[in-house]
């Protein structure tokens, strides 16, 4: 069995393990998980229907585009559980850039 995959292959999956510090980054602490998740899942899906536009195959293929997206989305989880939330690039990439909309309380 040789198993060749094409560079668009490797691009999404690289991707897919970047795509949750992307969701740290659009995202608050005080965002719910359940809304962390579908961004993530909605990313993921996006990555995957991408990659099957750019592979160079015949035509596209909405259910291989359908295994990518949930690959994708399995890696982006487990990468996060696994790679970034031990390491701390999570909790750096939440405070990174989109701060909450909390009230400023003078001292009195």
């Amino acid at each position: 069995m040789n198993v060749a995959l094409d560079r668009a292959y490797w691009l999404g999956l690289l991707i897919s393990v970047v795509l949750p510090v992307l969701v740290g980054l659009v995202t608050t602490r005080v965002t719910s998980a359940g809304a962390k998740a579908v961004l993530l899942l909605a990313l993921s899906t996006l990555n995957g229907l991408l990659v099957e536009v750019v592979h160079p195959g015949p035509g596209f293929d909405f259910g291989t585009a359908a295994v990518l997206a949930l690959v994708a989305f399995a890696t982006g989880v487990l990468a996060h559980f696994g790679l970034w939330k031990p390491t701390g690039v999570a909790a750096k990439a939440q405070d990174s850039l989109v701060k909450s909309s909390s009230p400023q309380i003078s001292g009195v």
